[in-house]
């Protein structure tokens, strides 16, 4: 009997081990459960969250560019306006929450609504703007008037009284001797009959027989002379041509052989063209807020400047080539200059440039593609040439505007 108990106690607790690890791998198995069901959620919460964080971010970027070009259009607003001031501000503000705001907005607007019907079913788009203006001006029947005073109540004299001929003769002083085209371009906004006048062919055909010569005789392959001026390479005249050489020079060791200075050497490099083929060109180490204003007239008293003439050519390869031959310029004879010996040697200075447009702006680059110095001696007539090499040193000539070079007419075109 006491055996028969042994082994009945010992079957109820094998029992009793097995229902336990048969609980223990159930609340196993809930636990994973569970934790699973926790984990997924988690992982889908992070990709819904990252994916509204990416949305976010680009809907402020697109807010941040509406208000960026609604300031800038307003600052063309008030530019057209003539409140300069106000634009700057607008445009620093447009600029300041997108640098590119500029490049990224489509001027292209709506046309009005109350000229819409005069446009004749053109769409809103006028091919030839200068047709348009002169049929115009012949449906309301002042062909004879190039424009009309806004207020007929003033005492003044306007300035569509005066003769068709003596209006172009003053376009012919905007445009002056040094062919500024652009202030007769802004005076083409002034209104519509000064738009037909600013395109008149004659004005167009004198300043591209002022550029290219005489042997500009024909139109072709361009289709006016406006086309001509704008879209064949040429030279600037409404500023000058700048090059900035800086390099590293070794200097003397010092006593003791410890250490040797280096220096850097800066110098700068001006070319200024005249329509009239004169040119000048100076090598001087000051900067151009120096040398800008004293290279106004071409008559500049300065005794490093060279003067000269330039012409363009046109070679086979469709390559406009800008030559130029510059020297000092000759003292003049006075009863002090007798004293001083008179130099035997003449110096002349050879320079071939090729003209090319860089960036925005058309025909505002030089490359050096030649540079000599010729040497005649006056007393045996022998003429010595010394060609220099193109090194990194002659770099490009960059085109820098400078507005009072045409602030003033001395005479018309």
């Amino acid at each position: 009997m006491a055996d028969t108990k042994r082994i009945s106690r010992g079957g109820v607790e094998e029992g009793e081990d097995e229902t336990e690890d048969s609980h223990l791998e159930l609340e196993l198995s809930a636990f994973r459960a569970q934790w699973m069901s926790e984990l997924l959620p988690s992982a889908g919460c992070r990709v819904v969250k990252g994916r509204s964080h990416a949305s976010e971010l680009q809907r402020r970027q697109e807010a941040q560019e509406e208000k960026a070009r609604e300031l800038f259009l307003r600052a063309v607003d008030e530019e057209e306006n003539g409140s300069v001031y106000e634009a700057i501000k607008y445009y620093r503000r447009a600029m300041q929450i997108v640098p590119d705001i500029e490049f990224r907005i489509n001027y292209t607007r709506s046309p009005d609504p109350d000229e819409e019907g005069n446009l004749e079913g053109s769409e809103g788009d006028i091919d030839d703007l200068l047709s348009y203006f002169m049929q115009q001006l012949t449906l309301q029947g002042s062909s004879q008037t190039i424009c009309e005073p806004e207020n007929e109540a003033t005492t003044q004299v306007h300035i569509s009284v005066l003769p068709r001929e003596v209006l172009m003769y003053i376009f012919r002083w905007v445009v002056s001797s040094d062919l500024d085209m652009r202030a007769l371009e802004q005076l083409s906004l002034v209104c519509r009959g000064f738009y037909i006048c600013a395109r008149d062919p004659e004005i167009w055909r004198l300043a591209c027989l002022r550029v290219w010569g005489r042997g500009c005789t024909k139109v072709l392959p361009f289709s006016s002379w406006r086309d001509m001026f704008l879209e064949r390479p040429r030279v600037r005249f409404d500023g000058l041509y700048i090059s900035k050489i800086t390099y590293i020079r070794q200097g003397e060791e010092s006593l003791d052989g410890f250490y040797r200075a280096w220096h850097q050497v800066e110098y700068y490099r001006y070319l200024r063209f005249f329509p009239d083929g004169q040119v000048m060109m100076l090598t001087t180490p000051d900067e151009p807020q120096v040398t800008v204003p004293q290279l106004r007239s071409r008559n500049a008293r300065m005794e490093s400047v060279l003067v000269g003439h330039y012409r363009l050519s046109q070679d086979t390869d469709n390559q406009t080539k800008v030559f130029v031959v510059v020297a000092k310029r000759k003292e003049e004879k006075s009863r002090f200059n007798k004293r001083n010996p008179v130099n035997d040697a003449e110096h002349s200075f050879h320079v071939g440039l090729q003209l090319a447009s860089g960036g925005r702006q058309r025909f505002n680059k030089l490359i050096w593609i030649h540079h000599s110095c010729q040497i005649t001696y006056r007393s045996t007539g022998e003429t010595v040439v010394t060609a220099f090499d193109m090194d990194k040193m002659y770099t490009p000539l960059f085109f820098a505007r400078v507005k009072s070079y045409t602030s003033f007419s001395e005479r018309p075109l």
